[in-house]
């Protein structure tokens, strides 16, 4: 059986969380498996240090212990709706204009049709991996506490590497938590300086759980390595920043506060830095994305390797659950379909040509009027199990892909100085540079700064970005989500589409997360 490992080396996982609820009843209460190992016996060996960090990682990656199934991370739904990118996909993709699934899966359709409730499963388990990441971080953080290390006798060699793991559990703790304001709003906190599994965290409001944020990106920085200087697939600093930009360019959302000018001096720094563009649009997203040239663009990826991290979710969900119809699965690298995944006419018509978009539509129509039927709909192709010198990614069955899922890239940050140079952040003229190298690259013609304004920078943005999980955000951030200033078919559960309450920009606090902590209140309107 294979372990599941960010970094493509084996582990033992001695880390488990008592079940769902558990995470949201009481956000740090982690037991050690005594049959196995004491936390004192598992440190005993130095290397011990990098595997939990590895684990860290490996939490957005994977689901469970074992992987594909078995001794699931999260308990009370299938192991490969609860896996963190997935639930970050369905999140982020199926709610918007940019994805629609032909799934019917208990509460699935909801997200369709932005009309989800407290009850919704789906949206459980994304709340739900968001905290248990945060559990793991915190855990991490307790034990290379310099009381510990002192305790253990921890070699200099170690201590001096354990200060960059730190920094690095505290990103990723800091991206869990923007994660979760950017969904849920005001949410459960809690840190290392909690007392495990004695009491049920409070909620802190998103304007806490921003600063909070915002002083830890500023606070690991000095910690972090420089641009490119770690192991693929771990961050350094410029994925802090970026993070941290994020944070600002989506201030007026979080905390009704502009701070454009703040997001415009987090950036630079990853604008300046060793990250470059590839020449190659369709290598980003394939199977070889870690080796083939745009693993020089790729700031924070979601490793997977289809022997290493077996999981269905992340980009095998997208490859296989993307393939249906009159489509070859063995033209992208899978052993079949699972005919889910298309995107929506008023999406697609965003194109024109452009090259980006990666379509599939022969024996598919561009109207849906049956989200339920795969051939109603353009499939889309643009992730691949399939490497760019030709082949398969590495497992023989088909079953699990390669695929590194980029979260953050150097294309993003171009498009993020052209959003912020509309909003009177920056030079016009610059920005349609950026937007030329990301256009250029794709075949697509250039523009020039006339075109930079606000609308053009958000259907760019999804040329650019679609199916990475940034279209929700955006079209919060642009205005665009809720209300009927720009509908898509089944929006409001109504085939033309139709306006939506404003309180779709949050989504629900689970109703069993409430249930199981009273500090929780619920968002308003649901």
């Amino acid at each position: 059986m294979k372990k599941n490992n960010v970094f493509k080396i084996l582990f033992l996982l001695v880390i488990t969380v008592f079940s769902t609820v558990s995470c949201t009843k009481e956000l740090d209460k982690i037991q050690i498996d005594e049959d196995i190992y004491s936390s004192e016996t598992f440190y005993q060996n130095e290397s011990s240090y990098k595997q939990f960090l590895a684990k860290l990682y490996a939490g957005l990656a994977v689901s469970g212990q074992q992987g594909p199934a078995g001794n699931s991370d999260i308990q009370g739904i299938d192991e490969g709706f609860g896996q963190y990118i997935r639930a970050y996909w369905y999140m982020n993709e199926l709610t918007t204009d940019e994805a629609v699934i032909a799934w019917s899966d208990g509460n699935l359709p909801s997200l369709n049709t932005v009309t989800w409730a407290s009850n919704n499963e789906f949206i459980y388990s994304m709340f739900s991996r968001e905290m248990y990441q945060v559990s793991l971080c915190n855990e991490f953080l307790r034990q290379t506490s310099d009381d510990k290390l002192n305790s253990r006798n921890v070699s200099a060699a170690t201590r001096a590497d354990i200060v960059h793991f730190r920094a690095e559990a505290r990103f990723l703790r800091a991206f869990s938590y923007y994660n979760a304001i950017d969904m849920f709003g005001d949410i459960p906190f809690t840190t290392e300086n909690d007392e495990v599994g004695f009491t049920l965290p409070p909620q802190k409001s998103r304007a806490f759980v921003f600063d909070y944020i915002v002083n830890e990106l500023n606070a690991i920085d000095s910690d972090l390595v420089s641009s490119q200087s770690n192991e693929y697939g771990r961050v350094d600093k410029i994925a802090g920043k970026m993070l941290l930009a994020k944070m600002y360019l989506n201030a007026k959302v979080f905390i009704n506060q502009d701070k454009f000018a703040e997001a415009a001096t987090a950036l630079a720094p990853v604008l300046s830095s060793s990250y470059t563009i590839p020449s190659n649009y369709s290598k980003v997203f394939m199977a070889d994305n870690d080796v083939n040239g745009s693993q020089s663009e790729i700031i924070f990826p979601v490793r997977y390797s289809g022997t290493n991290t077996q999981t269905y979710g992340g980009t095998t969900f997208i490859i296989h659950a993307s393939i249906g119809g009159s489509m070859n699965a063995s033209n992208f690298g899978v052993n079949g379909g699972w005919a889910g995944l298309r995107t929506r006419p008023e999406f697609y018509n965003k194109f024109a040509g452009d090259p980006r978009g990666m379509f599939y539509t022969s024996g598919q129509s561009l109207s849906i009027s049956n989200m339920g039927n795969f051939t109603e709909g353009y499939a889309v192709q643009k992730f691949k199990n399939i490497k760019s010198t030709g082949g398969a990614g590495s497992d023989g069955t088909g079953n699990f892909a390669d695929t590194d899922f980029p979260l953050f890239r150097l294309g993003d940050a171009y498009l993020m100085y052209a959003e912020l140079a509309a909003r009177g952040q920056g030079s016009t003229s610059q920005a349609a540079t950026y937007v030329n190298a990301l256009r250029t690259r794709a075949g697509a013609s250039t523009v020039t700064a006339g075109d930079i304004n606000l609308n053009f920078v958000l259907d760019e943005r999804g040329r650019e970005l679609y199916w990475e999980g940034h279209r929700r955000q955006d079209l919060i951030r642009f205005g665009k989500y809720t209300g009927g200033t720009y509908n898509w078919q089944w929006k409001g559960n109504v085939q033309a589409g139709t306006s939506v309450d404003a309180k779709y920009n949050l989504f629900p606090i689970p109703a069993n997360a409430i249930g199981a902590n009273p500090n929780l209140q619920q968002n308003p309107g649901y």
